[in-house]
């Protein structure tokens, strides 16, 4: 098979019908009838599953995989990815706001370019200011502090060859954050400047995205644990050179140490700090748990096809 189309559902009952007659038009153009389209069910609380299913009927070019229950995005891509058999494997969202149309211009680029990975880029960021903002601040805190060259603002639509997707689905871990997998697994990629179309609010929220930033820097560096490290010989050092000045002081000077306030509040910051450089270490220790139980990444209820 030339090309199969991955994508997912979750809240898409009324974006199911136009994605498919989209995605089907570009692919013919492209294969003629030498394609696949996948639907990922991800535990989808509305008929998503219903009017998926009844184009496998009409349809034989159609598969529908049926989770069992929500398992998130990234997992649901995962398991798409892993049914896919297609010579070329093009990723995308099923809300429209990703045009399936770009799949020809992708194809044209990864022909001129001789690449493994067309994946696109938005120019401009939807959404409000605070969006905005926090965004940046995802990307630029995720390439501090992993080292993963990962750009601004990118999407889910991605052209990709099949030794590309031989090599993603290959990774077993558990925790996953698909973003930094993308750029880790390495071949030759390129971006494509798109705009997205927006169709609806985001369903990330402040706390969804910080704990994704957690999420993806515990996941792909332990720079953090480095730096509790360097934190505590640092406040050990600046201690012991304290305490030697005091005792040089009573000694010299004849002065007791005071400052009940100051005492107090050194109490509070070295509290919090332990606290934190704990909390830090029960993260990874949490991801160790996870991984070592060695549990599968989704469980498929049914597939229709």
């Amino acid at each position: 098979m030339k090309l199969s189309i991955v994508t997912t559902l979750f809240n898409s009952e009324k974006y199911i019908k136009g994605f498919h007659q989209r995605a089907s038009a570009v692919a013919q153009k492209l294969v003629d009838d030498d394609f696949e389209i996948i639907f990922v069910n991800d535990g989808s609380p509305d008929r998503s599953l219903e009017v998926a299913v009844k184009l496998t009927t009409s349809h034989q070019n159609v598969t529908v995989i049926d989770l069992s229950r929500n398992f998130g995005h990234h997992k649901a891509m995962m398991t798409g990815l892993n049914h896919a058999v297609g010579e070329l494997v093009f990723l995308i969202d099923s809300d429209l706001e990703e045009y399936p149309e770009w799949l020809i211009d992708f194809n044209n680029q990864m022909k001129k370019d001789q690449c493994d990975l067309i994946y696109g880029v938005q120019g401009n960021r939807r959404g409000e200011i605070l969006e905005r903002i926090t965004g940046s601040l995802f990307y630029k805190l995720f390439r501090l502090l992993t080292q993963i060259n990962q750009p601004d603002n990118i999407v889910t639509a991605r052209l990709m060859t099949r030794r590309y997707v031989k090599a993603l689905i290959s990774h077993e871990e558990r925790e996953i954050n698909i973003g930094g997998l993308w750029i880790s697994t390495g071949f030759k990629q390129t971006y494509r400047i798109v705009s997205k179309h927006s169709s609806s609010p985001t369903t990330y929220s402040f706390g969804s995205k910080l704990g994704h930033l957690v999420n993806a820097i515990t996941s792909f560096s332990s720079l953090p644990l480095v730096f509790i490290f360097y934190s505590g010989l640092f406040i050990s050092s600046t201690s012991v050179f304290y305490i030697l000045y005091l005792c040089l002081r009573y000694i010299l000077l004849s002065q007791a140490p005071s400052g009940y306030t100051s005492l107090i509040s050194s109490i509070w910051l070295f509290s919090g700090l332990i606290i934190f450089f704990i909390g830090v270490q029960g993260i990874y220790l949490s991801k160790i748990f996870s991984e070592v139980k060695r549990r599968p990444n989704t469980i498929v209820r049914k597939t229709y096809n």
